[in-house]
């Protein structure tokens, strides 16, 4: 990683910035490949360890690029009015499916208090796991987990992108 500029943030400064923008926002952009055609879906997430927790179809087109090419990317950011308010993280990384444990687990516990509207589409009375989450929308649970990752941020200058590790 290259010498940062004065003025820059430090590297933990720049994690938390990241981290904060993460926490902030509900969906990433996954982008894969095939063929030489790109393709991008947007999925809601959970962040827990490092890695970006979600729910899709298995039969998706970007769940079985991702799991044929073993890559994908992803990428974040918030509204901006203008130039100076635009902050995203892009990365790249691959994805897995995961099957039922503590993992699967937490990130369910985690999804549920994230997006609490998700406890209104089961009956009541139903135990809310993965077998759950399965049977009813028929999806697995996915785990994306970066390799690379950059914080962009024009508040700090335009054109600022800078590696992190999160």
């Amino acid at each position: 990683m290259p010498e940062g500029k004065v003025g820059d943030p430090d590297p933990k400064k720049l994690k938390r910035l990241a981290e904060d923008l993460i926490d902030e926002q509900n969906t990433v952009t996954l982008a894969t490949c095939s063929e030489g055609e790109a393709w991008a879906a947007p999925v809601y997430y959970v962040f827990m360890k490092s890695a970006f927790y979600f729910f899709s179809d298995p039969a998706s087109r970007h769940i079985n690029e991702a799991l044929e090419s073993g890559q994908a990317s992803g990428a974040i950011h918030g509204y901006a009015a203008g130039w100076q308010e635009i902050r995203g993280i892009q990365m790249t990384g691959c994805i897995e499916m995961l099957s039922m444990g503590l993992e699967s687990a937490a990130a369910i516990r985690d999804y549920l208090r994230k997006f609490q509207f998700t406890k209104e589409l089961f009956s009541s009375g139903i135990a809310l796991n993965l077998d759950a989450f399965t049977s009813r929308f028929r999806v697995k649970l996915y785990k994306f987990k970066p390799t690379l990752v950059y914080y962009l941020d024009n508040s700090i200058r335009f054109g600022f992108r800078e590696q992190v590790k999160l």
